[in-house]
């Protein structure tokens, strides 16, 4: 799914206020959140993204060793231009302004999964990715949009 040629969405409700009234997989996840994949499966988010009709982002990072390698996997799952520099200012740049310019957005669901523990994408690395979509998750909130990431490490 490419983010960035989407057409602009009509306006929604909130993802909390469902028009038929149904339970959301999210009723007790905040629309704006970093947390860990933990009960929930990947499909069931999927599906849930996709009734919600908001985007949904997976980038499964099992092979990847290095910052480098995680932000390369990122950049390909999440279609980022050619231009991405693979660098945690490019990585907020991509999930924010970027996408912003390109109109009016319907909401994020984005799973991480696998994230490495490695000699070279320590937990340093791990924190300072996840410190990135939590601002990001802060961008959108403010712009009254729903931003949730959810993460596993191997």
């Amino acid at each position: 799914m490419n983010i960035y040629n989407l057409p602009p969405v009509p306006d929604r409700p909130q993802d909390t206020a469902l028009a038929s009234g149904e339970m959301s997989l999210f009723n007790t996840v905040p629309s704006n959140v970093v947390q860990s994949i933990r009960a929930f499966r990947v499909t069931d988010l999927q599906a849930e993204a996709a009734r919600l009709g908001q985007h949904f982002l997976y980038a499964h990072c099992e092979h990847a060793i290095t910052k480098q390698q995680v932000l390369g996997v990122i950049a390909e799952a999440f279609h980022f231009p050619r231009h991405f520099g693979k660098n945690f200012d490019a990585l907020y740049d991509c999930l924010t302004s970027l996408v912003y310019k390109s109109g009016k957005q319907p909401g994020f669901l984005v799973v991480l999964e696998q994230l490495p523990n490695t000699q070279k994408f320590d937990r340093e690395a791990r924190e300072t990715l996840l410190d990135v979509f939590r601002d990001a998750t802060d961008f959108w909130a403010d712009k009254k949009v729903a931003f949730r990431v959810f993460y596993s490490f191997q």
